[in-house]
């Protein structure tokens, strides 16, 4: 006879196949309901948390079990860091760089392993992917989420093609939200003012409908912050923060093994300029007679001291909106087979003003509106027995970005010493279609071997359409427009359709001769789907050397990688130390590079080619540890290491290759890979004060960052010479936690370093940097209930 319960899930396996929802087993237990800034002092307890839960591969396991290099975050561990948003992790992770975008508060940066994917255009895929709750963002604008109400941060280094899919060649973040509480209201509240008088607001609240069967959540933030950077010239300020976002779940059990979780989001922003500094002379081109100008010197106001300018005008800022709703389904079809199910529905608009040449001239001053759409759906089957672990899974993404940009270069020419308008209107749309089936199956051969073999199929569709004119004073540059495809020559005008494919497997060994001991040996494959050069104007711009011969390329290939990786693993000593350890060699083949065009004394040739510009290997090491000497003290310290080096580099702009190519001399290979520093480390120790039912908490860490690269040329401007920041805070918490001050120092040495670069050189030798924030304060008050 049917068991009933199987009966009743059936019913509802049907229906949550219909509407489908997300991919992970979201279900985590509920982590203390309080903001990400909170939970700060550590229990005073010998013995550190040693099972750690995280979803890393897609199903509950312990962060020990899990034979890939993953670090995970807990709110506490966010709160220790002082982080707002994701870009306070950067130094936390070895070998990650977690930096804001370019040019904009809201946008990241997000290399791993010395891979990543800079250039915001939609018409490039990020390289390592972000989910929230299991749904993938697609886009780098709106991915340097706050962290108010997260549960947990994990962190996947190297590859994750088979779990992940596509766009995840140098890794993941995952991010997983706090869940209701189905059994007592819960909540707290946190304000916090600090330099630049910033107003941080913190809030949450769990309240259960029903014991045990619904709860529902609501979690929100406000952020503002005045400028850091003045304009000198006319005194107004930049670089300021302006935000508030919120998310609510909603989490039902209407049966033993039978889930439903419910999450929306809304983030909405509005700031001023994000400004940059010029790093090189900044040129001014006459048309006849032919020659060139300097009118910005390089770091025209002295060594960086938050000061720059520009040329637009009050009320050009930036504004973003971006929300979402996903829903998650974990029903038990028996007691060992799963379904999960995640369905995503995410919108952002965004409208930027971008000045690129941070100067009083418009040189690179452009507005960039965006309107993007995405709808995601993916299910998996998870079977497990007493040896075998096994996922099947099913993904499909469709995807929507439509732009209209405007670049203003009011400056860039002169014609007989007179002043030359230009103006380039552009309208653009892609659509993307992904689908992927995959699987992995983990066998437990003894108690102590296991191996896992995964393997996922991917197919994409892109479609890509644009149009630009130039519109300008001078006769020879106005009404030129520019269709792609259709002003290409045949056969390339009618090919605005791409489609790639892709394998991606992954193989494991694991050995553990104990249960806190972990040893593993891996082979992945990653894939980072190809497209379009969303910044073509002319054919030009499509115009590469290949051969010795000019030819056409009117889209770029994939990239693809392959990582070796061997890692270990262990609690010791009754749980007072946490150790891991990773090695990792990488093949990355086909690598994207947007490159500049330009040189000195040639600073306005106005071409952006993009190319595959060849072959990396990538090797290196990974060390992370959790120490408690004492029942009160804890140190927690990282390190990385990392050798990425260019075995192809193979430029075709130019003929001869000029100054600034990564192969001036057409056979030796000059330049290092960008945001790929050679190390990474952190430190950091918390010491608890007991007080009776209160407590007093000590934190110090320091952060080092080596030199690195800022630009696929590496320009001397555009390089960051190492950094390393301290960080420090007190906390007091009374009345067992429920209410707590906390004191918090950022960079308290006042350090200048530089986090990203923009590298336009075609247009007036423009190169500009981004600085970190200086040192800056924080005084807290909050309360749990």
């Amino acid at each position: 006879m049917i068991d009933r319960r199987y009966a009743v899930r059936a019913a509802l396996l049907a229906g949550a196949t219909l509407f489908a929802a997300p991919a992970f087993a979201e279900s985590a237990p509920a982590a203390p309901p309080v903001p990400a800034q909170a939970d700060q002092a550590d229990r005073p307890s010998a013995e550190p948390d040693n099972d750690i839960v995280v979803v890393a591969r897609r199903r509950e396991e312990r962060l020990l079990d899990v034979p890939i290099a993953v670090t995970a975050l807990q709110a506490s561990d966010i709160a220790k860091l002082q982080a707002i948003d994701l870009s306070g992790l950067q130094g936390a992770v070895p070998n990650v760089n977690l930096v804001q975008g370019r040019g904009s508060t809201t946008s990241a940066n997000f290399f791993i392993r010395g891979v990543g994917q800079p250039d915001a255009l939609q018409t490039f895929d990020p390289a390592v992917g972000v989910y929230v709750d299991g749904v993938y963002l697609s886009r780098i604008q709106g991915a340097l989420l706050n962290l108010f109400d997260v549960q947990r941060v994990e962190v996947l280094r190297g590859p994750q093609g088979t779990l992940y899919g596509k766009n995840t060649i140098g890794g993941a973040v995952n991010i997983v939200s706090r869940k209701p509480d189905f059994n007592k209201v819960v909540g707290a509240a946190e304000v916090n003012y600090g330099a630049y008088n910033q107003v941080l607001l913190n809030g949450y609240v769990s309240a259960p409908i029903i014991t045990d069967k619904l709860a529902i959540s609501l979690a929100g933030t406000y952020d503002r912050r005045d400028g850091l950077v003045t304009d000198p010239l006319t005194g107004r300020r930049f670089n300021d923060r302006n935000l508030w976002a919120m998310r609510g779940i909603v989490h039902y059990k209407p049966l033993d093994g039978v889930e439903f979780i419910l999450s929306g989001d809304y983030t909405r922003q509005r700031n001023a300029l994000q400004l940059g500094y010029p790093t090189a002379p900044l040129l001014q081109t006459s048309l006849f007679p032919a020659g060139a100008r300097t009118l910005v010197p390089a770091e025209p106001y002295g060594p960086y001291n938050f000061r720059a300018s520009t040329g637009m005008r009050p009320g050009q800022g930036q504004a973003l909106d971006h929300w979402g709703v996903n829903l998650t389904a974990n029903i038990d079809i028996t007691d060992r087979l799963q379904l999960t199910s995640i369905t995503g529905y995410r919108k952002l608009d965004a409208n930027f003003f971008i000045d690129i040449d941070a100067s009083q001239f418009q040189l690179g001053d452009v507005f960039v509106g965006i309107n993007q759409k995405q709808f995601s759906q993916e299910i998996q089957f998870k079977y497990t027995s007493e040896k075998l672990k096994a996922l099947l899974g099913f993904y499909f993404l469709n995807e929507d970005v439509g732009s209209n940009q405007t670049a203003f270069g009011n400056d860039i020419f002169t014609f007989l010493g007179a002043p030359v308008t230009f103006t380039r209107p552009i309208a653009d749309f892609q659509n993307t279609k992904s689908y992927a089936v995959f699987g992995q199956v983990t066998y437990d051969f003894t108690p102590k071997f296991s191996f896992t073999a995964g393997l996922r199929y991917t197919y994409e569709e892109k479609g890509y359409s644009r149009v630009t004119t130039t519109q300008s004073s001078f006769a020879g540059l106005n009404n030129l427009t520019f269709r792609f495809p259709d002003n290409l020559p045949a056969p390339f005008n009618t090919q605005n359709l791409a489609t790639f494919d892709a394998l991606t497997p992954t193989f494991t060994l694991s050995y553990k001769p104990d249960r806190d001991t972990l040893f593993y040996a891996s082979v992945s494959r990653g894939f980072k789907s190809g497209g379009f050069n969303g910044r073509a104007n002319s054919v030009n711009d499509l115009t590469l050397v290949v051969g010795g011969q000019p030819t056409i390329v009117n889209r770029f290939e994939p990239e693809t990688v392959w990582t070796y990786e061997t890692g270990a693993k262990a609690v010791l000593a009754g749980g007072l130390i946490r150790l891991s350890a990773a090695a990792f060699y990488s093949d990355y083949r086909n690598f994207q590079a947007r490159v500049g065009g330009g040189t000195i004394g040639a600073a306005n040739t106005g071409v952006f080619p993009v190319i595959n510009a060849g072959r990396l290997r990538i090797w290196g090491i990974e060390l992370e540890a959790v120490v408690k000497p004492s029942r009160y003290f804890t140190l927690t310290g990282s390190f990385g290491y990392l050798d990425a080096r260019y075995l192809e580099f193979n430029d075709g702009r130019r003929v001869p290759p000029q100054p600034f190519s990564c192969n001036p001399t057409g056979q030796a290979i000059t330049c290092r890979p960008a945001f790929a520093p050679p190390i990474s480390g952190r430190l950091a120790g918390d010491y608890v004060v007991p007080l009776g039912s209160n407590a007093l908490t000590f934190g110090l860490e320091g952060r080092f960052i080596d030199k690195h690269f800022l630009s696929v040329d590496n320009r001397p401007g555009l390089t960051e010479p190492g950094y390393a920041l301290g960080n420090a805070y007190v906390q007091l918490d009374l009345a067992e936690k429920k209410y707590y001050f906390r004191a918090g120092v950022r960079n308290f040495t006042d350090v200048r370093y530089r986090t990203d670069g923009q590298e336009f050189s075609s247009v007036a030798n423009i190169q500009t940097v981004y600085f970190g924030d200086p040192r800056t304060w924080t005084l807290t008050a909050g309360l749990r209930f």
